[in-house]
């Protein structure tokens, strides 16, 4: 009997805990959706189907891993489905960066939104080696985002950082303040 009750007390502890997680979660969304704009909607171009335009590099596999408060690795998006880990397809473009997840609905960063590229090791409670992280930074409505992708051939990082660079200079010259940085 005292081992049945103490199973108990251990599932009942569990089951506690992983309801206070939802909860947690659950709240951190909503008082993100209150602070956050929505998240822009991929082009119709994309949604119907894979666009003729040709991508400025070739399509990246991978993981999705997160996106994030500029700045603060561990600051997950929790808003929509933002917040999931999922398979994903980087596919850049001269008007935006669509990131194409399994199981979930395309995040779109339009070109004017982009800011920055760098490798990184850590993002959305992720942690890697050195320069394991693909993370771009962007802009929603007055607030930085981080989005982390983990490509399943880290070589091309160079070539994507570069272009996601030249993309957010060329479009976003006027934001960037002494020596590149944004305030």
């Amino acid at each position: 009997m005292i081992r049945f009750l103490l199973v108990l007390v251990v599932v009942a502890f569990f089951v506690l805990c992983a309801a206070a997680m939802w909860w947690g979660w659950r709240n951190r969304a909503r008082r993100q959706a209150a602070v956050l704009p929505p998240f822009p909607e991929a082009p119709a171009w994309w949604r119907d189907g894979k666009p003729d335009r040709t991508p400025l590099l070739p399509v990246a596999t991978g993981v999705y891993v997160g996106t994030t408060t500029a700045g603060d690795w561990q600051d997950r998006i929790a808003v929509s489905d933002v917040g999931f880990r999922a398979a994903a397809e980087l596919a850049l473009f001269d008007a935006g960066l669509v990131v194409s997840r399994s199981g979930a609905s395309p995040l779109w960063i339009p070109v004017e939104a982009l800011r920055e590229a760098r490798t990184d090791r850590a993002l959305a409670g992720k942690v890697m080696t050195a320069d394991g992280l693909l993370v771009v930074r962007w802009r929603l409505g007055d607030h930085l985002l981080d989005t982390g992708f983990r490509g399943d051939d880290k070589d091309l990082y160079p070539r994507w950082v570069a272009e996601l660079n030249r993309l957010a200079e060329r479009h976003a010259p006027a934001e960037r303040t002494q020596g590149g940085a944004e305030q």
